[in-house]
């Protein structure tokens, strides 16, 4: 069993809505007023990113209140998370061979060998692509941090939402300026 239920309300989140789906559909229906290599090429760090904070916002909203085992399921996701990171790292920095990668994994996440090799195959194949994904979830968590900071009652996490799904999904580098533009506009309303 590749996904046990408990994991599933995580893995919708991240994959469904509010995640890659909902970022998907803002593209396909707004393609036109979004810069051409956006479309064309997704930008690990924000769309993963994106997908993370999906997930946790779910959870803030009250998703798993009623479902310890989801909850569980969203934590052991969090963990995954974290050895990817040890993996990704170790494989490119430390120069881990791909059987100490597997072990580490399989070791820290309780998951299969197979499923582990297969994951340590996708980071030799992309680097920095695991990494990607919480540098993403990081930089969306601080810059919404700094529009609540910024706004104080007049914060509107929809609109923070909606203004991080507007972008189409650009370099993080250019985020920034977009939540500051966000926090201006707000401001003046």
């Amino acid at each position: 069993m590749l996904w046990p239920k408990y994991q599933l309300p995580t893995l919708t989140a991240h994959e469904g809505i509010p995640g890659h789906t909902w970022q998907g559909a803002y593209l396909a229906e707004h393609h036109a007023e979004i810069p051409l290599i956006t479309s064309i090429m997704g930008f690990n760090a924000f769309v993963e990113g994106w997908a993370l904070y999906a997930e946790q916002l779910v959870g803030e909203l009250g998703l798993y209140a009623d479902d310890p085992f989801g909850e569980i399921g969203y934590l052991q996701a969090q963990q995954f998370r974290a050895c990817r990171l040890v993996v990704d790292t170790g494989l490119h920095a430390m120069h881990w061979t791909r059987e100490q990668s597997v072990q580490f994994l399989t070791q820290e996440t309780g998951k299969g060998v197979g499923a582990m090799t297969s994951e340590t195959d996708r980071y030799c194949a992309s680097p920095g692509q695991a990494c990607g994904y919480k540098m993403g979830h990081n930089e969306i968590l601080r810059l919404r941090a700094r529009a609540k900071a910024a706004l104080g009652k007049n914060f509107s996490l929809a609109e923070f939402d909606d203004t991080i799904v507007r972008t189409g999904g650009v370099p993080l580098s250019l985020l920034g300026p977009v939540i500051d533009s966000y926090i201006r506009t707000a401001k003046k309303a």
